[in-house]
């Protein structure tokens, strides 16, 4: 296993950045055969909860027979002026805009060109000179893109593209001056921004009835996030536009859409918040009753929620995009959708659990328990199974004591191994040599199979192994070894305190969620078992 030296590169790339960047290369591990493609394989991956519902909403409005559409994100400010009419300044300071910086006009004077030249380590001539104002003029006038300034001039001065970046920062402050520049564009903060605009578009173009559907972002310059509202968020949302259209077609898609997620029953209710752009008396709430919730323990413990809003569009709006059909549209929140179905009360955690929990299941735990060094050859793996099972037939033996448990060829050399307790009065194994590794309810333990243990044994997720067998691949690993040298070896494990000792490894994330939710690990116990290999 590989990781970085963090420290060491960032103090190298501090010293010499072209240096330690070309270094990088040196720092990919190469992989052993079975690590390569096409062997190397991915399984099936896990699915983020908001995408998912994004994935169950766009099904449920295809099988409603609604075409999917990309609204424009960016918007221009005077699009929502018209949308919005004497709301627009409200809806506006909810907007984030967009802003760009400045291409500045950059010159070059004899000390700044004595600069390039021992940057560049040469003196430049007249023409490169000449090349270094004509690229940093064609970068003004927008010719050359800011991601390709840099290779541009790498490129025609023959020089490293570090080299250029070194002579941007420290010869042109310029750069590095610049502050960014608001444009009259924002980002949409509801999708009605868009749709409005795609209406107009299609109006003309198209067959009404229209039913058109959209699962995208939206931005909204809130004061905070909190647990129930994200400055960046999901709306999915829908028109229908058609001669006939009516605020029925508001419940009557509400019903379609909400019942495929489990929703019986519907409430229909006037929206207090009559936004300019809906017809009065038009933009309804939308709640809906989910057995699901009836009787939990949320604020929606009677089963009843907010789900979506819908409305007509004011006539005034769709005549300012010359739209001469009543519009029905409809919108829910899926990160509110997504918290329902997942039973999350706090849509920051549901969202990006990275950033706020780290939670592992039983499984997980299990699955990050391990044993930390095995045989790998044919023979090894055989006298590692031959071990335990010397120790399984004859651990209660007393002793002194000693017993064949393999002998063959390994690396070209004729081995013994056997499983031995000198001293008397004790037996082959220790009397935890047969305690399992179980995790149950978080931490990790091993635990005999006696009826003090019964319940971590029927109710927790078993890792795989026993103590005997973490000590048996220790001993066959190490055997591999001394047998490639043509040498003896003994392998001992006396009384066991912590995982290491038994040739166990947890992995580190998950070592450290367990002392992060104070759980324990629970790896000991006496197990004095020893293993000894002769070359004979």
């Amino acid at each position: 296993m590989m990781k970085f030296n963090l420290d060491a590169i960032r103090k190298s790339a501090a010293q010499d950045f072209e240096k330690t960047w070309n270094l990088g290369r040196e720092t990919i591990p190469v992989p052993g055969i079975n690590q390569t493609y096409p062997r190397l394989a991915f399984d099936y991956g896990k699915t983020h909860p908001i995408f998912e519902t994004v994935h169950l909403l766009r099904e449920a409005y295809l099988r409603m027979g609604f075409e999917e559409t990309m609204n424009p994100v960016i918007v221009e400010d005077r699009e929502v002026r018209r949308q919005f009419g004497s709301e627009a300044l409200a809806v506006l300071d909810r907007c984030f805009y967009l802003a760009g910086l400045p291409r500045p006009d950059v010159g070059l004077s004899d000390e700044r060109i004595a600069r390039i030249n021992d940057i560049t380590g040469r003196e430049l001539d007249r023409d490169e000179i000449e090349t270094i104002k004509q690229v940093l003029h064609s970068y003004k006038k927008g010719e050359i893109e800011g991601d390709d300034l840099v290779l541009v001039l790498s490129r025609e001065l023959g020089t490293t593209d570090s080299r250029i970046v070194e002579m941007i920062d420290s010869v042109f402050p310029e750069f590095r001056e610049l502050v960014p520049e608001p444009t009259t564009k924002t980002l949409r903060s509801h999708m009605t921004s868009g749709w409005f605009i795609t209406l107009s578009s299609l109006v003309d173009r198209r067959e009404i009835p229209l039913r058109l559907f959209s699962v995208d972002r939206c931005f909204r310059r809130e004061q905070s996030e909190d647990a129930s509202r994200l400055m960046a968020y999901h709306s999915a949302s829908c028109v229908v536009m058609g001669e006939d259209v009516t605020v029925d077609y508001g419940k009557a898609v509400s019903y379609a859409l909400l019942s495929q997620f489990g929703f019986e029953s519907f409430r229909f209710q006037p929206d207090e918040k009559r936004s300019k752009y809906y017809v009065p008396d038009t933009q309804i709430e939308v709640y809906a009753y989910h057995p699901d919730l009836h009787g939990s323990n949320t604020k929606y413990a009677d089963g009843w929620i907010e789900v979506a809003t819908f409305g007509m569009y004011s006539p005034i709006a769709l005549a300012a995009y010359d739209i001469p059909y009543p519009v029905m549209n409809l919108g829910l929140g899926v990160e509110r959708l997504a918290m329902i179905l997942h039973r999350s009360d706090d849509v920051r955690s549901l969202s990006y659990p990275q950033f706020y929990e780290f939670t592992m299941t039983d499984h997980e735990l299990a699955s990050s328990v391990g044993i930390e060094r095995s045989p790998v050859h044919d023979a090894g793996i055989a006298i590692e199974h031959a071990i335990v099972q010397v120790c399984e037939q004859h651990g209660s033996d007393p002793s002194p004591c000693e017993y064949l448990a393999y002998e063959g060829e390994l690396f070209g050399h004729r081995v013994r191994v056997m499983v031995v307790e000198p001293e008397e009065n004790t037996k082959l194994c220790g009397p935890a040599a047969m305690n399992e590794v179980m995790v149950h309810d978080g931490n990790v333990m091993g635990v005999p199979r006696t009826e003090r243990w019964d319940t971590v044994l029927r109710e927790g997720v078993p890792a795989g192994f026993r103590f005997i067998d973490a000590f048996a691949a220790e001993a066959a690993h190490e055997i591999e070894n001394a047998a490639r040298c043509g040498s003896d070896c003994e392998t001992r494990v006396r009384g066991v305190k912590v995982p290491s000792e038994i040739n166990i490894e947890i992995k580190p994330h998950a070592n450290r969620w367990i002392t992060s939710n104070n759980k324990k690990i629970d790896i000991r116990g006496p197990v004095f078992t020893t293993v000894r290999m002769r070359v004979v």
